[in-house]
C-alpha cells in the first residue's frame, strides 16, 4: 500500500478547507430556486489532478460533508460520495490522459476540461441518483422528475415576458411556492 507523503496529506486538509469555503460561501447563485453554480468542482479538478485520485476522493468526501454539516440540513451522504467519486475520476483522468506529465498547454486544457465535464455527468446522473435511491431512500420517479424534466421558472407578475415565451410555444403547467425562514 502506497503511503501518502506529508505534502500529500497537508494538501488534502487545505483542499478540503478551500472547497468547504468556496462551496459554502462563494457559492454563485442561479435563477432556479435552491440552486448554485459550485465553483468548489474547479478547484477540486486541480487538486486531483495534481496529487492524484486518493487525494481527490478525500478532498471532496471531507469538503462536501463540512458543506453539508454546517448548513443545518443534515449531511446528504449520497452527494458527499458524489463529490468523493468526482476526485477520484479526475485523479484517474489525469493519469489516463496524461495530464499531470506536462505543462498545460491549449490541447492539455481542453482535455482538463472534457474530463470534468464527464466525470460531473458520471457523478450527478448516474452516481447521486442512485445512492439517493438506495441510500437515501428517495423515489426514482421524483429523481426523473427532477433531474430530466427541463422548466423555465419565470415571473408570473411579468406580462412582456409571460408573452414571449408564449409566442415561442412555451405554456404554464404549474406553479412553484418558494418558503424562507426568517
Amino acid at each position: 500500500m502506497k503511503k501518502f507523503s506529508v505534502k500529500t496529506m497537508v494538501a488534502i486538509g487545505i483542499g478540503a478547507a478551500l472547497f468547504f469555503v468556496l462551496g459554502r460561501y462563494v457559492a454563485i447563485p442561479s435563477p432556479v430556486p435552491n440552486t448554485t453554480i459550485s465553483v468548489q468542482y474547479g478547484l477540486l479538478a486541480f487538486m486531483a489532478v495534481v496529487y492524484g485520485p486518493v487525494a481527490g476522493a478525500l478532498i471532496g468526501l471531507i469538503g462536501h460533508a463540512l458543506i453539508d454539516f454546517s448548513a443545518g440540513w443534515g449531511i446528504w451522504w449520497s452527494w458527499v460520495i458524489a463529490s468523493g467519486v468526482f476526485g477520484l475520476l479526475m485523479g484517474l483522468a489525469a493519469k489516463v490522459l496524461k495530464m499531470d506529465e506536462a505543462e498545460m498547454g491549449k490541447k492539455g486544457l481542453i482535455k482538463f476540461n472534457l474530463a470534468q465535464v464527464v466525470c460531473h455527468l458520471i457523478c450527478w446522473f448516474l452516481v447521486a441518483p442512485v445512492l439517493d435511491v438506495y441510500m437515501m431512500g428517495e423515489p426514482w420517479d421524483k429523481l426523473l422528475a427532477q433531474g430530466l424534466t427541463p422548466m423555465l421558472y419565470a415571473d408570473a407578475g411579468n406580462p412582456s415576458s409571460n408573452r414571449a415565451y408564449q409566442k415561442i410555444g412555451m405554456e404554464a403547467r404549474g406553479q412553484v411556492t418558494e418558503y424562507r425562514w426568517k
